[in-house]
């Protein structure tokens, strides 16, 4: 039986509705591109990354101060490429940037998931530098702490982190009573530092 003019138009209807349906409009192409994380982004992803790492002691003090010292690297990168483009990055400094960055979401993941943790212990003087390493964590989460800053207070914690190591191994284990006032002092210099630097005006590049 010959199809009706009627029912050539609805086959015709329907087939131009499937076309339209699967081929993507240029508005839908831009929302996609528009998904692409922007520079801005992913830095404050991979602070947040950084962050929980601290707080759950995947990262270590030195392997936190590396990764900040890394960040606050591209944070000048970015800066200094929008000052001299009239506050905008141009196609080739974004892929540059991104590189970086990739590089750098690669070592945050390696970090968390080697065999290097924090170990505190449950003493005072442990205590004190899991509280001081909680305190750090929740200014790069909330962006009061830059990169910069960070790596700054991760190198003292490497610090005293070393000195009670050394300290502990020259004395069976233990720290006596003048190497426990001494990373006491030391303590308090960095806990000043870390609310110092919360308090400023300097904040986390966005």
């Amino acid at each position: 039986m010959k199809p009706t003019i009627f029912g050539m138009a609805i086959l015709a209807c329907s087939l131009s509705f499937g076309f339209a349906q699967s081929t993507p409009t240029s508005s839908s192409v831009q929302a996609q591109t528009d998904n692409k994380p922007t520079v801005n982004q992913r830095r404050e992803n991979q602070q947040d990354r950084i962050a929980n790492g601290i707080q759950r002691g995947q990262l270590t003090a030195g392997e936190t101060k590396n990764l900040e010292s890394r960040e606050a690297n591209i944070n000048r990168e970015v800066r200094d490429d929008r000052r001299a483009d009239d506050g905008h990055l141009t196609a080739a400094e974004k892929a540059q940037i991104n590189r970086q960055q990739n590089n750098l979401s690669r070592s945050i993941y390696n970090d968390k998931h080697n065999a290097n943790t924090a170990h505190f212990g449950q003493n005072e003087v442990g205590q004190r530098r899991e509280n001081q390493q909680d305190r750090i964590a929740q200014g790069v989460r909330s962006g009061q702490l830059s990169a910069g800053e960070t790596a700054r207070l991760e190198n003292r914690e490497q610090g005293i982190n070393q000195q009670v190591r050394a300290d502990r191994q020259a004395n069976g284990g233990k720290l006596t009573g003048a190497e426990k006032a001494q990373i006491n002092r030391q303590q308090n210099r960095t806990s000043r530092a870390i609310y110092r630097d919360k308090h400023n005006s300097v904040r986390a590049a966005r």
